[in-house]
């Protein structure tokens, strides 16, 4: 799930980048607008995403196995 999550975020973070960028929202161009309701899914997976990763910040760190 942490996976799934970190990487919805990604998308959603270079969606906002492309807005940011180049003022194109790549969502929007793909899906019908901003209005249309596969766009606000969309978005409504990208946001839980990311409050789902706000919990990696607080998880436990587990060290890296190193093979000797």
């Amino acid at each position: 799930m942490d996976n799934t999550a970190l990487a919805i975020a990604i998308i959603g973070a270079i969606n906002w980048g492309s807005i940011g960028l180049f003022g194109v929202d790549l969502v929007a161009l793909l899906c019908g607008g901003q209005t249309a309701i596969l766009s606000r899914i969309i978005y409504t997976v990208v946001g839980l995403a990311g409050l789902w990763c706000i919990t990696l910040l607080f998880k436990e760190k587990v060290p890296a196995r190193h093979n000797h």
